[in-house]
This record gives C-alpha cells, sequence and structure tokens, in this order.
C-alpha cells in the first residue's frame, strides 16, 4: 500500500534538515535507499531487521522493503490559508499526505533566526493548527452550505448532512483539529470527500540540540504539556547530529558515533516506525528463491485483504494462506523445517494476519 508522509513546520525549524537527513541516510547500508521524485519529494525504504534475517536464510535473487513517500511541505507560514507563503501549494501536498510529521523547533540558537522572534514551539504548533483549521472550515461551510440549499425542498437526507457538518463547524471554530471530534463511522463518511487537514494524524518531532538528544529539555515538556490530550507521540531527533550521521559513510562509523552520543540508532528509524504506529499499520513477508519482501497492511486485516496488497487477484481468487510465524521461521531456518516440525498452519479467509508472519497464497481466477 502506497504511503505518504508530509514535513510540515514553520521556516527555520529544522524541517527540510530532516528531509535531507533521510535523503542521505546510509543506516542498514543497502537497505536504506532514497530517491528524489521532485526537489521536496522522496522514497524511501523501511528500515527492518527481520527483513534482513530472512533474506540470509532465504537467500533470494532479489529483496524488496516497503517503502514511505516523503513530502517536504514548503510555504507553510502565517496566512497561508489566505494564500500567504506558497499558500495553495501547500494545501494540495498535505490533503494526499497520510499523516503528517509536524516539527517543532526545541533549541537555542542564535545564529538562526526564528520567524517570529523567539523560541515558543508551542505558538509554532498553535499557528500552523490555525492555518489548517481555518482551511478546513472554509471547506466544511462550503459543503455545508451546498447542502442547506437541498435541505429547503424538505429533504430529509441533506438534512442529516447539514445537522453532521455543522458539528465539524461548531468544534473548527473552537479552535480545534478534526481528529479530536469523537464522531461515528457514519458522520465520518459525510467529509472523508474533502480530505481534511486537520482529520489527518499527526507525529510531532521535537527539533532538539545535541545535549537534549536523549531525555529533552524545557521546551520539550512544553509540547509535551499542549498535546496531553491528543492521541499522538512526540520524537525527539537533533537534526545537527542526524545530518553527521547520514554523512558518515560506514555504518560501523555511525554505530561509534551514536555509541557516543547514547543512542542506539539513528532518529529517523525511530521516526518509521512511529508512523506505522501512528497510522496503524504491521507487516507481513512472502518469502521465496525469487524474492523476499515486506508488505505493509493495516492491523486487523484478513488473510483475503492482506493478499489483495500484492495483487487484487489474489483477493478475488483466494483460496488459503500457508502462515509461519517471523519467530518460528527464524528458529528453524527454513520452510521446510517450519513444515516438518507442524510449525506451517494453513489459514483460510477470516485469518487475521499477524506483524510479521511469512506468508503464501493459494489462489484461483
Amino acid at each position: 500500500m502506497a504511503l505518504k508522509c508530509g514535513i510540515v513546520g514553520l521556516p527555520n525549524v529544522g524541517k527540510s534538515t530532516l528531509f535531507n537527513c533521510l535523503s542521505k541516510a546510509k543506516a542498514q547500508s543497502a537497505n536504506f535507499p532514497f530517491c528524489t521524485i521532485e526537489p521536496n519529494v522522496g522514497i524511501i525504504t523501511v528500515p527492518d531487521e527481520r527483513l534482513e534475517k530472512l533474506a540470509v536464510l532465504v537467500k533470494p535473487e532479489k529483496v524488496q522493503a516497503t517503502t514511505i513517500e516523503i513530502v517536504d511541505i514548503a510555504g507553510l507560514v502565517k496566512g497561508a490559508s489566505k494564500g500567504e507563503g506558497l499558500g495553495n501549494k501547500f494545501l494540495a501536498n498535505i490533503r494526499e499526505a497520510n499523516a503528517i510529521i509536524h516539527v517543532l523547533r526545541c533549541f537555542d540558537d542564535d545564529n538562526i533566526v526564528h520567524v517570529e522572534g523567539s523560541i515558543n514551539p508551542v505558538r509554532d504548533k498553535e499557528t500552523i493548527d490555525f492555518e489548517l483549521q481555518i482551511k478546513d472550515l472554509e471547506a466544511v461551510e462550503k459543503k455545508r452550505d451546498k447542502y442547506q440549499k437541498i435541505a429547503k425542498s424538505g429533504d430529509k437526507e441533506a438534512i442529516k448532512i447539514v445537522g453532521i457538518l455543522d458539528k465539524y463547524i461548531i468544534h473548527l471554530q473552537k479552535g480545534e483539529s478534526v481528529r479530536s471530534l469523537e464522531m461515528t463511522d457514519t458522520e465520518k463518511e459525510v467529509i472523508a470527500d474533502l480530505y481534511l487537514l486537520t482529520d489527518k494524524p499527526v507525529l510531532y518531532v521535537c527539533n532538539v540540540d545535541e545535549v537534549s538528544a536523549k531525555d529533552g529539555n524545557k521546551y520539550v515538556e512544553q509540547v509535551r504539556e499542549a498535546i496531553k490530550t491528543e492521541d499522538t507521540e512526540i520524537l525527539l531527533i537533533a537534526t545537527s547530529i542526524e545530518a553527521e550521521i547520514a554523512e558518515l559513510e560506514d555504518l560501523e562509523e555511525q554505530n561509534l558515533f551514536l555509541d557516543e552520543m547514547g543512542l542506539e540508532k539513528p532518529g529517523v528509524h525511530y521516526l518509521i516506525q512511529a508512523t506505522y504506529r501512528l497510522l496503524n499499520l504491521q507487516t507481513y513477508f512472502t518469502a521465496g528463491v525469487k524474492e523476499v519482501r515486506a508488505w505493509t497492511i493495516t492491523k486487523g486485516m484478513k488473510a483475503p485483504q492482506a493478499a489483495g496488497v500484492i495483487h487484487s487477484d489474489f483477493e478475488k481468487g483466494f483460496i488459503r494462506a500457508e502462515v509461519i510465524a517471523y519467530k518460528n521461521f527464524v528458529a528453524l531456518g527454513s520452510e521446510q523445517a517450519c513444515k516438518d516440525s507442524g510449525k506451517l498452519s494453513v489459514e483460510g479467509k477470516q485469518y487475521v494476519v499477524q506483524d510479521g508472519d511469512v506468508m503464501h497464497f493459494r489462489f484461483n481466477v
């Protein structure tokens, strides 16, 4: 499944530096490639040690990781909802994203001027929230106006839709984002076609200085307090350190650098993992001599739908799935060994795929 994340943030908060770090990341060497589609768009593979271990055991002709498209969304400044900066250009980019990575500046540096003249990540967050809320409010009000005209004729469905849209409007007028409004699935369907900006899940990245990379600082605590009612995560990333790591060619050098900093992995790894959690995603694998490959699916997905991620014909003609738990595959060393030990199960249409499952689908079209 194609996954796209948009990086947003005010000017000079470290947003583009983070994007550049992702573009140069050499962690896991060849298994962490990146390519630029446009000046501000790139494809990055999802680092997964399980995929590497499976590849060592199976020795396939090809190894294919799953990918995320990262978009550095420019032009987001105060007044952007009214066309300031790049205005509508950035809005289109955010609408296409599955999730938003919101970068907040949480470090002092007199050499890097802040657009507002001072460091206040909570204010910066509220500035961007406001711009997105205003744009969403415009979109919902426009749809409400359309259905109000129909409702005047007594159309019951239109009257119902107007009532639902009014709930969204009231919430946005209070300065709240749509994602924080509890609505039924039916009510959510009413605004689905609008691709509202504040309905998208958000991951907050606090860009900190080197000293604060592990435990944070006063600015990070301010952000924690500001988002305590939101169902999201905060990541601490020192983009200055990430930039240095990205410049190191040798993986061993990277690990030595990380050890000195008291860090286990580059921050970009944690960012990708957190994005998966944010979007309720997981991975299953297919493993054969031709190819070992990772596939991204939504948690709770059943076997036929998981097969459909490979090809729609797999879902249409699904017969059964042969499943090996990842831990069993690695422990026993091969598919045949798992079969011999009774660790390969044959599952039907109701099987809920588990994270890390190694699967082979039988289908007939």
